[in-house]
């Protein structure tokens, strides 16, 4: 697997910090107390919590995999409640701007905007409205924040992603602490530049609103890469790297449920089966069934999956019969593995891809999704000669006049347990690709969740806010199936 070399001897020396939240927690939560906090220490911990996006409750969701063990909410579609996790994450960014100032640093601001506007995009994208002015404001004992509007929030990020790039592209202090990218200033302008256009596509419900000017923002940033330069291949990938070390090895090495219960989801394999697409040997095991018939793990034949919305029993069956794909065991039995993707080269150039389909821009379309891609494909090694069979592929061109759905159904590959619930949001975007209900198995009514109910604390300790923010936003209520203002057509 690729392996982007990087130095994380940082990481092994102070997981001993690193991984004690409570102890972060109590640094936050009392200004008075002197402590030994540095904003490199606080940086590192941050990379560590933004770029770790591996895990399967997407996968679950976005019809990668199957699990077996029980019936499982993600796959069926019958969550609840999620969580307000990222403000303590906001808290510490707060702090390591604190700590920066006390020693005159001004380079970790820039990173704090870029940090902020990531981790509140997670809480808007799964909630709708959440605070965000009047967050992490707990030293001023304001314990009950006003719930700012999605609007609101989006026009905020927009401005200080902005305003991030151009920071770092004036400053040249040092940046230690960084596991990413070892204080590069142009690939962290590349990345929070990449970022900008990604949280520009998610508004592009919204294209119809002059205040946002989404493809005009878009274009400002697409058009000027000496001002706003992008990501430029897979050596600019926003990752985190897994080395066999104490603290930082691969989230799933050793997931003992991983290797007993997780196969691959049959809508998924079919698609990669009918474009003849290498990278299911790279995600996918062959059956047993098809080993005891003599098939190599390079014949697409010795592949099948399990449908996510068929009931549980049905697929257990299947799965006894030996008829279904395990993921792929390097997943699990692999300290080092792929890197973990906050966002990456090829995502980018399928961003570009659907923003000259939507006519946002004027590059070509079909060169940006031949280069997604291409980046994807060399992400998981598959050699040369096999991604240029592949982008020949009739099955590959996009389809004419439908080219996001194209786009869409690459993109969803590219980012297989990988890059945490984005492809998730993507779909939920654009309908695309379709994600199968058919089975009869589905919870929620056979419908796809929209967004998760708001935490039940929040009901006690903030109860007023929450209230008016559910009904200025869901005349239903606090539902899972509630349309936010971020999927509403302008």
């Amino acid at each position: 697997m690729k392996n982007i070399s990087k130095p994380l001897i940082l990481i092994a020396l102070l997981s001993g910090f690193l991984n004690s939240c409570s102890k972060m927690e109590e640094l936050q939560d009392d200004p008075n107390r002197t402590t030994d906090a540095t904003p490199e220490l606080i940086l590192t911990q941050l990379e560590i919590q933004a770029f770790n996006n591996i895990g399967t409750s997407a996968a679950l969701a976005s019809r990668h995999l199957v699990n077996t063990d029980g019936v499982n909410s993600n796959q069926y579609y019958n969550w609840q409640r999620s969580d307000f996790g990222n403000y303590d994450l906001l808290k510490q960014v707060r702090q390591m701007v604190l700590e920066a100032e006390e020693d005159e640093l001004s380079v970790y601001t820039p990173l704090a905007r870029f940090f902020n506007s990531f981790f509140i995009v997670g809480l808007t994208q799964t909630f709708g409205d959440v605070p965000y002015s009047e967050a992490i404001r707990a030293a001023e004992e304001n314990f009950t924040p006003v719930y700012d509007r999605q609007e609101d929030i989006y026009l905020i990020v927009l401005d200080d992603l902005k305003t991030a790039s151009d920071e770092l592209a004036k400053n040249d202090e040092t940046i230690l602490g960084d596991v990413i990218y070892n204080g590069d200033h142009l690939k962290w302008r590349k990345l929070i530049n990449s970022f900008y256009l990604r949280v520009l596509l998610s508004l592009s419900a919204k294209t119809g609103n002059p205040g946002l000017d989404i493809a005009g923002r878009f274009r400002e940033i697409a058009d000027a890469p000496s001002a706003y330069p992008l990501l430029a291949s897979n050596e600019d990938n926003g990752a985190l790297p897994f080395h066999d070390i104490e603290g930082n090895r691969y989230p799933l090495f050793q997931n003992n449920g991983l290797q007993t219960a997780f196969y691959m989801e049959k809508t998924f394999v079919d698609k990669l089966k009918a474009l003849q697409d290498p990278r299911l040997f790279s995600f996918a095991e062959i059956t047993p069934a098809a080993a005891d018939q003599g098939l190599t793990a390079n014949d697409f034949e010795a592949y099948n999956g399990l449908k996510g919305s068929v009931p549980l029993d049905e697929n257990v069956q299947i799965a006894v019969n030996g008829n279904a794909s395990r993921i792929n065991k390097r997943y699990y039995d692999q300290a080092g593995n792929e890197p973990s993707l906050l966002m990456s080269y090829s995502e980018l150039q399928f961003i570009l891809a659907e923003a000259a389909s939507r006519g946002w821009i004027d590059g070509d379309a079909d060169a940006y999704y031949r280069e997604g891609i291409r980046a994807s494909m060399e992400f998981y090694n598959i050699a040369e000669s096999a991604i240029n069979t592949y982008l020949e592929n009739p099955g590959t061109q996009p389809d004419p006049g439908n080219e996001i759905a194209s786009i869409l159904t690459q993109k969803h590959i590219a980012m297989f347990m990988n890059t945490g619930w984005q492809i998730f949001y993507e779909q939920r975007r654009t309908g695309y690709p379709e994600f199968d209900v058919s089975g009869g198995g589905v919870l929620n009514n056979g419908k796809i969740p929209k967004r998760w109910m708001y935490p039940s604390k929040e009901e006690t300790q903030n109860g007023k806010n929450l209230e008016a923010a559910i009904t200025r936003q869901y005349p239903e209520g606090d539902n899972i199936n509630a349309e936010m203002w971020l999927l509403k057509e302008e």
